[in-house]
Formats: structure tokens, C-alpha cells, sequence
């Protein structure tokens, strides 16, 4: 047998392999693409892409092909570092936005704290603390000023001059009040049961009206223990 002859049906063998592996025609290679891209959770390479695809197939064509397909559309094909993925076009983005309100529960801490502080101001951090029989921590103070449900008042005119904190006209809206002088007294949070009988001795200490007298509760005739 001839060289030639040995050839000639391995050359036929080569065509009939390339036959069996014939890529698909490129539109729906597209297809192929754009489906995997809307499927996946996270960007996808051209190599992850490339691996699914049948043998033969172009993922770095079909990507291109279809990026100028989605051109001006509501989605468009971009890239993210080495991937590429299907993304809100850039002037639409405020169709996505959504607003809502995230409800925050206090903590004990935070409750019983305010409470004071509305009931007793103005009064000192280190007042608080006696009230209550604990510590106060830092984060139930800080949560109370970034709610905007207290703030700093006047310093006390005592050794160290500390702050006093008392309840903030948002406050007073929150829970539609014109004056700390409308809170309700103790018998009125006992009977609504918004009153833990297990609330530390003297946390309520204003009287069964529910605040302290009108110098108490504004801070005014008390001029003497206090500086601007």
C-alpha cells in the first residue's frame, strides 16, 4: 500500500470527525449565551460560558454580537472584571429603587431610659444610673440621640458640671404630645400594661400624675444648677 492510499482514509475520517463536531450557526450561539447569562446568579467568563457550549462554539463572538444586540434596551450585556452579565441600563436605575421603613425595637435598656429621661429631665447620665440601679452603656444613649429622641441639655452646675439630656420636640410628635407634661402618669401606663412592675424602684419616681412639677419638667426655676 502507497503512502498516498494509507492517507486517503485517514484524511476522510478527519473530514467525518469535523462534520460530527460542527458548531452551531452563531445566532444561536447567541441564544446559548443569553440564556446562561439570565440563568446565573453571578457573572459568568467567557471560559465558564465556553465550557457549556458545544464543541466548536465562539463565546467571545456570540458575547459581542449580543452586547450590540442589547444596545439602548432596557438591560444591557456588561462587563464586570473578567465576566460579563446582564445589568439594569445606568438611566433606569431609579425604577429600581424602592423605600421603606425599618421598624427598630428598643431594647429594656433603651425604654427604661428614655423613660427617665422624659420623666425626670433634665437629668445627668450619672442620675439615670442611680434611677435605674445600673449602668447606663454608651450604645443605649448614643441609639436614643441618633433616634432624635433626646439630645444634651444644659450642664449641671455640680463638681464636673456633667450634661443633662432631655426629650426632643420629635419626641413629643412621635408620640403626640404637646409637652412633656402630657405623659401619662403611672396608674394610666399600668392600666394600658405598658408599665413592667419589675421597672427598678424610684424609675418613676415623678408621682402618680406621671411628670414632676412644671420647674421639673421644662427645667425652668432651676436656673441655680444649671449653665446655658
Amino acid at each position: 500500500m502507497t503512502d498516498d492510499e494509507h492517507q486517503e482514509p485517514q484524511a476522510e475520517r478527519d473530514t467525518e470527525t469535523e462534520s460530527l463536531f460542527e458548531a452551531p450557526p452563531m445566532g444561536e450561539q447567541e441564544r446559548m449565551v443569553e440564556a446562561m447569562l439570565f440563568a446565573s446568579a453571578h457573572p459568568l467568563t467567557l471560559r465558564d460560558m465556553a465550557a457549556r457550549m458545544p464543541h466548536g462554539c465562539d463565546a467571545a463572538e456570540a458575547v459581542a454580537y449580543l452586547r450590540k444586540r442589547y444596545e439602548g434596551r432596557g438591560v444591557r450585556l456588561m462587563r464586570v472584571g473578567d465576566a460579563w452579565a446582564f445589568r439594569t441600563a445606568p438611566d433606569l436605575a431609579f425604577l429600581m429603587q424602592k423605600e421603606s421603613t425599618e421598624v427598630r425595637k428598643l431594647s429594656r435598656a433603651a425604654i427604661e431610659t428614655l423613660a427617665i429621661v422624659a420623666y425626670h429631665q433634665p437629668v445627668t447620665r450619672a442620675e439615670i444610673e442611680e434611677i435605674r440601679g445600673v449602668s447606663v452603656s454608651r450604645g443605649t444613649i448614643d441609639q436614643l440621640l441618633e433616634l432624635d429622641w433626646i439630645r444634651l441639655g444644659r450642664r449641671k452646675m455640680t463638681p464636673g458640671r456633667p450634661v443633662t439630656f432631655v426629650v426632643t420636640p420629635e419626641f413629643l410628635d412621635h408620640f403626640s404630645l404637646e409637652t412633656a407634661r402630657d405623659l401619662p402618669g403611672l396608674k394610666e401606663l399600668r392600666a394600658a400594661g405598658l408599665l413592667d412592675n419589675r421597672l427598678p424602684p424610684g424609675a418613676m419616681a415623678a408621682g402618680e400624675n406621671g411628670s414632676d412639677d412644671e420647674d421639673d419638667a421644662t427645667g425652668d426655676g432651676q436656673s441655680e444648677l444649671f449653665e446655658e
